[in-house]
């Protein structure tokens, strides 16, 4: 398995939008979905995962229902609402922005500049 890496700031937000934009996910299935999608490599906390979704609950971006969980519970399952696709679209675009951006960077060779 990779080692874990840091969350950089602005992140996590992202991330929990994409694990959700894959299918409605109650939050602990939402920490397991970001594991699987980064291949293990980034593990999100419980303790900042819970505070995110309410964040982003509340700035209309994520919609909830409760139901029932795999193992029988009650659980808040979150979704996208139309404002949390466009807002992945648009944090998918500006990320895609910043790899690039560094990605030219740290290969640039002596004499290039």
């Amino acid at each position: 398995m990779p080692p874990h890496a840091m969350l950089l700031p602005g992140t996590l937000d992202v991330l929990v939008l994409k694990a959700v934009s894959l299918g409605p996910l109650h939050g602990y299935g939402v920490l397991l979905r970001i594991e699987q999608i980064t291949k293990g490599a980034l593990v999100v906390e419980q303790g900042a995962l819970y505070p995110a979704l309410y964040r982003l609950e509340q700035q209309g971006l994520l919609d909830t229902e409760w139901g029932v969980s795999d193992n029988n519970r009650r659980a808040k399952f979150y979704r996208l609402t139309p404002a949390g696709r466009r807002r992945l679209q648009e944090q998918r675009a500006n990320w895609q922005r910043l790899a690039d951006a560094m990605a030219a960077a740290l290969d640039t060779r002596p004499g290039e500049v």
